[in-house]
């Protein structure tokens, strides 16, 4: 019983660490891209971009800051919102990398902004100073 429960928890962390080691392939040859998928845990939207919360590790969690720019600029546009169908889904954000530099990223997203996901900032908190200089997304793992 004790060795089934070891093969479960390997196969588990083998799974999870798989997307971080995904490729594209086009005919054979490496294309160099890859993603990251990371569960949501609160999204705050927020004039200046999406302050995206994530959980990492055992039980830290790590914020993103991603420009409101990079959804809205036609000739730079880095980020793109996906609207998740109702019911159970949870949000997500996938990150996509090409050559070992970040590319883009996408939010699934509840569209309805009275999901528990979607969180609040305050009308006069000033945060624009996250968003400044901002022109890649590190992620902690």
């Amino acid at each position: 019983m004790k060795r089934f429960i070891v093969a479960v928890v390997i196969a588990v962390i083998i799974a999870a660490g798989s997307p971080l080691f995904a490729q594209n392939s086009d005919d054979g040859k490496e294309s160099g891209v890859y993603y990251v998928n990371i569960s949501l845990e609160r999204i705050f939207p927020y004039k200046a971009g999406y302050i995206v919360q994530y959980r990492f590790g055992h039980a830290q969690t790590a914020r993103a800051y991603l420009p409101m720019k990079w959804f809205n600029d036609p000739e730079d546009v880095y980020g793109e919102i996906v609207n998740l169908p109702r019911g159970r889904s949870w949000p997500s954000m996938t990150v996509y990398y090409k050559d070992g530099a970040f590319s883009h990223v996408r939010l699934y997203v509840h569209p309805q902004a009275s999901h528990q996901t979607w969180g609040y900032i305050p009308q006069n908190s000033n945060l624009d100073h996250l968003f400044e200089g901002v022109e890649t997304l590190e992620l902690k793992f």
